[in-house]
């Protein structure tokens, strides 16, 4: 693996909510693991070469991410979680209407939003019928798996 592509691979660890990815290819295996202050990387030698001790090397400090909000306290009911990783937004296009806003009512199985991940638009559906109470997330933030999105009354 060129040290370009090492380097791609480095930098989309550290911009993204990944704490860990592993490669393998023909030339060898890569994992990269995001820690707090750098992202060590280990690139092992190929299993036809010489024994070679392996490299590592320091990416940058990843960017201060906002932590996934929990749903505050003072907010009862059912909490809508993020089934995924990647970018919530609240829209189906830019400039179209919002699939829900606060005080509307909504079906299970209407779309509350959609999260893309790797370049996938996924709708997410309401788990249950409810009057939204709550919108925890920003239109084009990141979010983590398990984060809560919305509440429901």
């Amino acid at each position: 693996m060129d040290l370009r592509k090492l380097k791609t691979l480095i930098d989309l660890v550290s911009e993204s909510n990944i704490s860990e990815l592993e490669i393998t290819e023909a030339e060898g295996k890569v994992r990269i693991v995001k820690a707090a202050a750098a992202a060590p990387v280990a690139m092992a030698a190929p299993a036809v070469a010489a024994p070679v001790a392996p490299v590592t090397i320091s990416a940058p400090p990843a960017a201060a991410a906002a932590a996934p909000e929990a749903a505050p306290a003072d907010v009862a009911g059912h909490v809508i979680k993020s089934p995924m990783v990647g970018t919530f937004y609240r829209a189906p296009s830019p400039g179209a209407k919002p699939f829900v806003e606060v005080g509307q009512a909504v079906k299970e199985g209407e779309p509350v939003c959609i999260i893309e991940a790797m370049k996938i638009l996924n709708e997410i559906e309401a788990d249950r019928a409810g009057v939204i109470k709550a919108i925890l997330v920003e239109n084009g933030q990141a979010v983590e798996y398990g984060q809560p999105l919305f509440v429901l009354e």
